[in-house]
């Protein structure tokens, strides 16, 4: 594991397995931990936890951000949860409108615990969870059949929200649309820290979707950077620097956007475009390149095509 710590702060503290699957423990700083799922593709061994959540333990309690994707996966957080330290999880944050940071609400909706998020996010939830749960089925099977869509029972309706639980300072806030229009991000200001839900990859390459506003989320990592965070617990893969998200995302969302307004302003075919696009070196070091970069070219294309 030691590949995967930064700038000397980064511990791995336990892993936690189903069959093949293991769920690990990273501290980032003081209280603040990330866990990280299976970098590779959802199954039902990993209970579709192939995304990054984490947690913070404060004076009331441990704040988790986001929720696995069913019952069993939020089973499995808890225990990574108790791994390091004795205090029950008092609140839960969604930060994200994809089904593995937040299908597991039911869980620990069942024992009290409150779940916050932002309407949009909220919003953005609903309008994708039959499609979601339609995935899942198909993706883990019988496991699937035991989610039950529980949403926040404290929304707030606006972008930006400050709060303070256990001493410890969070600010929620939508930053743009990203990976889904609705997803937010949680700031800790005191120690620079940000979980950035799906905003962020690291590691692996991103995902963009029919349904993601792809010419936004540029933006909203633009204004993600403007918190200069010290620390980042992205949505997939392991934490790290901001240098990290801004090799492993911003540079190639950045990327994607030039190149292909270059292609369409010389009114080249999607065909031609994406082969032309094929190779970028740059950012082959991340897994499922293969598998997703040329997939990303088409649907930027389609996007940016649709709007000229």
């Amino acid at each position: 594991m030691m590949n995967h710590f930064f700038v000397g702060i980064l511990f791995v503290f336990a892993t936690f397995s189903v069959q093949a699957f293991e769920l690990i423990v990273e501290q980032v700083v003081d209280d603040t931990y990330a866990i990280v799922g299976h970098i590779g593709p959802r199954t039902a061994e990993n209970q579709a936890l192939n995304n990054t959540l984490g947690f913070v333990v404060t004076a009331e309690g441990v704040v988790l951000v986001s929720s696995g994707a069913t019952p069993a996966g939020a089973a499995l957080i808890e225990k990574a949860v108790a791994s390091v330290t004795d205090q029950p999880i008092q609140h839960v944050i969604n930060i994200g409108a994809q089904d593995h940071h937040w299908l597991g609400n039911s869980y620990f909706a069942a024992k009290g615990v409150p779940i916050t998020a932002l309407q949009k996010t909220v919003d953005s939830q609903k309008k994708h969870v039959e499609a979601q749960l339609s995935r899942l089925v198909a993706q883990i099977g019988e496991a699937a059949k035991t989610v039950s869509p529980i949403y926040a029972n404290r929304v707030i309706d606006r972008d930006h929200d400050d709060f303070t639980i256990g001493g410890v300072a969070f600010t929620l806030l939508w930053p743009g649309g990203g990976h889904f229009e609705g997803d937010a991000v949680l700031w800790m200001p005191a120690l620079k820290t940000v979980f950035t839900g799906d905003f962020v990859f690291h590691d692996r390459m991103l995902g963009i979707h029919a349904t993601t506003p792809f010419a936004q989320w540029r933006e909203s990592f633009v204004e993600i950077a403007k918190l200069k965070p010290t620390y980042v617990i992205p949505g997939h893969g392991y934490a790290g620097d901001f240098a990290k998200s801004t090799r492993d995302t911003g540079h190639y969302l950045a990327w994607l956007r030039r190149n292909v307004k270059e292609a369409l302003a010389d009114w080249r075919e999607l065909g031609e475009t994406i082969e032309q696009l094929s190779d970028a070196p740059q950012f082959k070091h991340l897994q499922f390149f293969d598998r997703w970069h040329k997939r990303n070219i088409h649907q930027v294309y389609m996007q940016l095509e649709a709007v000229q």
